[in-house]
């Protein structure tokens, strides 16, 4: 049972326990009436200390769908953090008034600190560049609709895979599953973290790559995952001008990926995708921000109890 517990990371939940949320979503999606005011009366704080749309307002979104009501606050500036109140202590406080915590931090391990003091559920939306997990369920129910299956599936990662939360996330998610093989693709700098290579390499059955070409890789490809290179997390500018535009999707590498490839991208996009490739029907990021509410409504609505996975 999800009831009651923290979503730290996303090997927290089992594989039948996404499964459950996978197929609540999906009847969120086909029934628009389906769990609506299952949280009457409940209170989801978002306690964001790094900048958001897409994760801040689709969990937003999917509490008001549900039913219940939000506060928090969208920058630590309007938050006591910035008189130098402890984590702990935020925590404490905001556990009196809410009924579960979604919190973006960007220090890494921010959100297991947190469910520490929490007698309430804590909801990791990113913490530095560790994990991603509700990230993590969104592109697992993408892939899921658009593909239908796990098992077997070719997955590439372009860009900043260094500290790219949402790679790592994903990617340990998807060594759960049989026959998967991962393509990551970047430049040395901006290589897969060796913590994620380590967990690949102890699980029977899962292969990857690290190619640096994305025109040499894209026709082998199920699913191509796009990222920024993130400016936020370089300490040096002279380093990110130089690596920012390593890869570019643009429609000549599209003509060389298979026709049922599908392109997810996190969001929010740079240049890394042009605009041109968002008439392409492979192109799903829209789509995946999309399935982002249904999956963070039905994850709100289980760990509140209002639905029994």
């Amino acid at each position: 049972m999800i009831k009651g517990r923290h979503l730290i990371e996303p090997g927290n939940f089992s594989i039948e326990e996404l499964e459950c949320l996978f197929s609540q979503a999906e009847r969120i999606e086909k029934e628009p009436d389906y769990l609506r005011d299952s949280c009457r009366g409940k209170i989801l704080a978002t306690l964001f200390f790094e900048p958001s749309t897409r994760t801040r307002l689709s969990f937003e979104a999917a509490m008001l769908r549900l039913g219940g009501s939000c506060l928090g606050f969208a920058e630590p500036g309007s938050s006591s953090a910035s008189k130098g109140e402890s984590l702990a202590d935020t925590i404490r406080t905001v556990a009196c008034y809410a009924d579960a915590i979604v919190m973006r931090n960007p220090k890494e391990g921010a959100a297991l600190l947190a469910s520490r003091y929490a007698d309430i559920p804590v909801i990791n939306a990113g913490d530095g560049g560790h994990h991603h997990p509700t990230q993590t369920l969104t592109d697992l129910l993408t892939i899921r609709r658009l593909r239908g299956d796990f098992s077997g599936l070719t997955v590439g990662f372009c860009g900043d895979l260094k500290f790219g939360r949402t790679v790592h996330s994903l990617a340990k998610a998807l060594v759960r599953y049989p026959g998967v093989r991962l393509v990551f693709i970047s430049p040395p700098e901006l290589s897969i973290p060796d913590y994620i290579t380590r967990e690949i390499n102890r699980t029977d059955g899962v292969e990857y790559t690290e190619p640096d070409s994305l025109e040499k890789t894209i026709g082998d490809l199920d699913v191509l995952y796009m990222t920024r290179v993130q400016r936020e997390r370089f300490f040096n500018e002279e380093d990110y001008i130089r690596l920012k535009d390593s890869y570019i999707l643009d429609e000549g590498k599209m003509a060389l990926a298979r026709k049922d490839m599908i392109v997810l991208h996190p969001l929010p996009r740079v240049n890394e995708i042009a605009v041109e490739v968002d008439s392409d029907p492979r192109a799903a990021y829209f789509k995946q921000a999309k399935y982002g509410m249904y999956v963070r409504m039905a994850l709100i609505a289980s760990v509140l109890g209002a639905v029994p996975c």
